[in-house]
């Protein structure tokens, strides 16, 4: 009978180990998850908190229907973001941008 026992615990034991490892890795991987997202959360405050130079203000519009916009839209690398006016001049200014190509409208694009 006690042998019994001794086989039927040992037997137990790398199942018992093995679900105490996995809900130990879940605890921690959602603990930070969790400070991911407050990270990302006050990351997400402090730049909305950041007032925009003037120069940005003055080629910035609300286009209906996308929101704000930065730089010239017509150009081929614009970024369509209210934050950031492309990949290649982020900063811009846009006027006299020696990386400017004029952007093919499709007519979908136009009606929209």
């Amino acid at each position: 009978m006690f042998k019994t026992l001794l086989v039927m615990i040992f037997g137990f034991l790398p199942s018992a180990f093995s679900w105490w490892v996995i809900r130990k890795t879940q605890l921690r991987t959602r603990n930070r998850i969790r400070q991911a997202a407050i990270n990302l959360s006050r990351r997400q405050l402090q730049q909305s908190m950041i007032p925009v130079p003037d120069e940005h203000i003055s080629d910035r519009y609300y286009l209906e229907g996308v929101g704000y916009l930065v730089g010239d839209i017509s150009c081929q690398y614009n970024a369509r973001s209210g934050y950031i006016r492309c990949a290649v001049n982020p900063t811009g200014p846009c006027q006299g941008c020696r990386y400017y190509e004029p952007k093919e409208f499709t007519t979908r694009e136009i009606c929209s």
